[in-house]
């Protein structure tokens, strides 16, 4: 990656979310979880989730690390920061089914990957890219002036 000259960077935890008004790079990596990056085409502004799970079930704390308020809070955060919603795009990434962690059984990627999509055509946003789903891990930056996304795919151990 060519190095950028006063970009801000961000590391995106698994089940946070993040977006500012200001151009950042936000990396994050990538397995079973799901990122969406929301960018806004015409303010050059977006923001990334990190999805662990598809849904909240009621109980507990309703935290990002749950694809269904992950993608509501995304939404409302890039709003708050001068993006609309008719002018947004959005990039998928993730959802792996990882093998030999016992996690393959559950589809968690493949649970993942549809519920982002569900919620993306609700919210009448359009999926312009998206690298999903497979046995690989990826590490994504998405820079949120652009809204360039580079992906970069793991090695499969047997």
């Amino acid at each position: 990656m060519i190095e950028e000259k006063n970009v801000k960077r961000h590391f995106l935890y698994p089940g946070t979310i993040f977006a500012e008004p200001d151009e950042y790079q936000i990396s994050t990596v990538l397995g079973s979880c799901v990122s969406v990056c929301l960018w806004d085409k015409l303010t050059h502004k977006g923001g990334m989730n990190h999805i662990m799970l598809p849904f909240w079930n009621g109980e507990g704390l309703a935290t990002p690390k749950y694809g269904n308020i992950a993608m509501e809070k995304l939404l409302m955060k890039v709003l708050s920061i001068g993006c609309r919603r008719e002018n947004m795009v959005a990039k998928i990434f993730g959802g792996a089914n990882l093998t030999g962690t016992g996690q393959e059984m559950f589809m968690i990627g493949d649970r993942n990957i549809t519920l982002v999509l569900e919620m993306l055509e609700e919210f009448r946003i359009p999926v312009v890219a998206k690298d999903v789903g497979g046995k690989i891990g990826r590490k994504i930056i998405m820079n949120t002036e652009s809204g360039v996304v580079l992906v970069a795919r793991g090695r499969r151990v047997e």
